[in-house]
């Protein structure tokens, strides 16, 4: 889906109506990630988030925003050229938008099956057919020395700001009671471990869902094979070691984290 040649900046969506979304692109590809990975989906990808991750893979809808704003009947238009019953709607982070609440009604009243991908720090009312919430840990904070492919020029703003907001409890106990959800952990070491255990042990005291071991990803951190390569075997021993499932990124393995795909 192309962008649009006339769009400003984020918070102008120009002449596009209320519900408009800043989409950073839309395309068809195998879901790359978490308990659907394989299925053939429609991607609806929003530009703007509020956290930065300094190993973000899509720092083209964060760190460097590109965009053009569409009404929700266009997005719904260009998702219906597509054969495919799933749409996963990510970003960025799709929940800081408000038109995402129609975006999704529509989608819903279409028949398809949706999956929104989110940091969890949001939560918003829409029919949700997955959640899938990645919350970010401690070791996703950028740094001097941990700066992302694209970047902002003041990273110790984005370093504090980052720490400040990356978990929100309320948020996450209100998106794993509301919906069907997956909680997707991205691994960067076996380090990682003693904060996912804690995060997990207490949204489960905190909340009335029922989180269950097979409801815990782990995922390996890694924009190209190589990266992948160096946090897949330990990932999986994580999640041997705790009863947890492991996901794979096979967007990464089989084209390398190419954008369309």
């Amino acid at each position: 889906m192309p962008v649009n040649a006339n769009a400003s900046a984020l918070d102008s969506p120009a002449e596009a109506g209320t519900d408009a979304l800043p989409i950073n692109e839309l395309f068809h590809s195998l879901q790359g990630e978490g308990k659907l990975a394989g299925v053939p989906s429609t991607f609806v990808r929003t530009s703007g988030c509020n956290l930065r991750c300094w190993f973000c893979d899509s720092y083209h809808t964060s760190w460097e925003p590109t965009h053009g704003w569409f009404d929700v009947a266009d997005i719904v238009t260009e998702v219906t050229k597509h054969e495919s019953d799933h749409v996963v709607v990510t970003g960025g982070e799709p929940m800081m938008h408000n038109g995402i609440e129609a975006l999704l009604a529509e989608l819903s009243d279409q028949g398809y099956h949706t999956t929104v991908e989110t940091n969890g720090t949001i939560f918003r009312e829409a029919p949700i057919d997955l959640v899938s919430v990645s919350p970010k840990l401690a070791s996703s904070t950028p740094s001097e020395a941990q700066q992302p492919a694209g970047g902002d020029a003041d990273i110790g703003v984005w370093e504090e700001r980052h720490e400040q907001e990356r978990l929100d409890y309320d948020s996450l106990a209100s998106l794993v009671e509301a919906y069907d959800f997956q909680l997707k952990f991205v691994v960067t070491e076996r380090e990682d471990m003693g904060e996912i255990e804690e995060l997990v042990e207490t949204l489960r005291s905190t909340s009335s869902a029922q989180i269950e071991d097979h409801d815990i990803l782990l995922m390996p951190e890694g924009m190209t094979r190589e990266r992948l390569e160096e946090t897949r075997e330990i990932t999986a021993e994580l999640a041997l070691e705790h009863g947890y499932r492991y996901t794979p990124r096979l967007h990464v393995d089989l084209w390398n984290d190419a954008p369309g795909t």
